[in-house]
């Protein structure tokens, strides 16, 4: 049986909730990149971390990042190491939706194109309106195109930063 291949995965990283004094949310994203640049991973580029208005009913400001990840991981076992770290980093997924968590590791594309299965969307289906997805991952992948709508990343940004104009006026 032959090497498996290697696939290229944009990753959305993110931390609204310190684990400890020493553990606060930049840091955690920080940990996570350090780790993402291991076996069985290869970073191939990593964003700065930015600090972001939380989405929904949190208080918390967010600390977000992305990452383009080389590995021999399909996106099924990518989910299950992803969720790993994620429970190590002490995030319970039973808690409420939007609640504050220490990591939250979204796979936003990943270069096989499209996946769908009972776990897992690929693309991440909500990343086209998240600018605190978006910023970062034009920052280190421009080009890279959204399979459903054909975008790049920096026009999928340039979009959500437009002002929408209504279909009654004009």
């Amino acid at each position: 049986m032959g090497k498996k291949a290697r696939h290229l995965y944009a990753i959305a990283l993110g931390s609204n909730r310190a684990r400890s004094a020493r553990l606060m949310p930049r840091r955690m994203v920080e940990k996570a990149m350090e780790r993402l640049s291991r076996e069985p991973f290869r970073a191939v580029a990593r964003s700065r971390i930015i600090e972001t208005a939380p989405l929904g009913p949190s208080l918390r400001r967010y600390s977000n990042a992305a990452m383009l990840i080389e590995t021999r991981l399909d996106p099924e076992e990518m989910l299950a190491k992803l969720h790993r770290m994620e429970r190590k980093a002490g995030r319970h997924r039973r808690c409420r939706a939007w609640s504050a968590r220490p990591l939250d590791l979204d796979i936003v594309l990943w270069s096989g194109g499209m996946w769908s299965s009972d776990e897992l969307v690929i693309p991440h289906p909500a990343f086209r309106e998240r600018a605190f997805v978006l910023k970062p991952l034009a920052s280190i992948a421009r080009d890279w195109r959204d399979p459903v709508s054909n975008l790049g990343m920096i026009h999928l940004l340039a979009r959500l930063k437009k002002p929408r104009v209504s279909a009654s006026s004009g």
